[in-house]
């Protein structure tokens, strides 16, 4: 049972919490998509990593969830966090950059719709892939017109799943079209003005975080 949301909540969240916040809903996302409607702490913990009093704790900053010996209730907890992270009822554009199987992949893939993404434009300098559909109703366009398509769709977020070589030269023209958001699929340090937050995610990374939960 949820009795209220903090008021606490329309203030800005610190890094860490957001961090797991976010790392929750994708749980409970996935568990909504499954059937399950309700939610132990304990299975929280055991698919994030998250210590179980911290998700507790986290949770309780926001009002009352959950009720004990029962959990959470998975539709419940999934609207309320979206709340929290502002990202309840509403829709962020995203471009795609590369349509190689990587970008394919991303495109075709359900992740971000989930969490109120969705991929309006992907991008390629092969003539081989302009055209492509890479989803119903997607098709990949020129690199040389990244501009006026995240000004004409509202673009908040540019992914990159290009070779490293180029990914530098695509996020400065990202920051220079005012992106200020970037997922980084590459293997390259990108650097960007202070204003621009990019994500990178390696599946190597991942796995070297899997590992050592697995050794220790």
């Amino acid at each position: 049972m949820i009795e209220r949301a903090a008021q606490g909540s329309r203030e800005r969240l610190p890094l860490g919490v957001a961090a797991r916040l976010s790392r929750y809903l994708q749980v409970l996302t996935q568990a909504k998509k499954m059937g399950r409607s309700t939610i132990s702490s304990q299975e929280l913990a055991e698919y994030t990593h998250v210590n179980p009093t911290q998700i507790r704790r986290d949770l309780s900053g926001f009002g009352k969830f959950g009720k004990r010996g029962v959990g959470y209730n998975v539709d419940a907890l999934v609207s309320q966090i979206r709340k929290i992270l502002r990202t309840a009822g509403r829709r962020h554009n995203i471009a795609l950059f590369g349509a190689g199987r990587l970008g394919q992949a991303i495109a075709g893939s359900e992740i971000f719709a989930d969490h109120g993404f969705r991929v309006v434009a992907v991008f390629d300098v092969d003539p081989d892939k302009i055209g492509m559909e890479v989803r119903p109703g997607l098709r990949v366009q020129p690199y040389a017109e990244m501009r006026r398509v995240i000004e004409e769709e509202g673009v908040v977020v540019g992914v990159l799943a290009v070779p490293s070589s180029v990914a530098q030269q695509v996020a400065d023209d990202l920051v220079a079209a005012g992106v200020r958001i970037i997922f980084n699929y590459s293997e390259a340090l990108l650097q960007v003005p202070p204003e621009v937050t990019v994500h990178t995610s390696s599946p190597a990374v991942d796995l070297l975080y899997a590992l050592y939960f697995y050794l220790t």
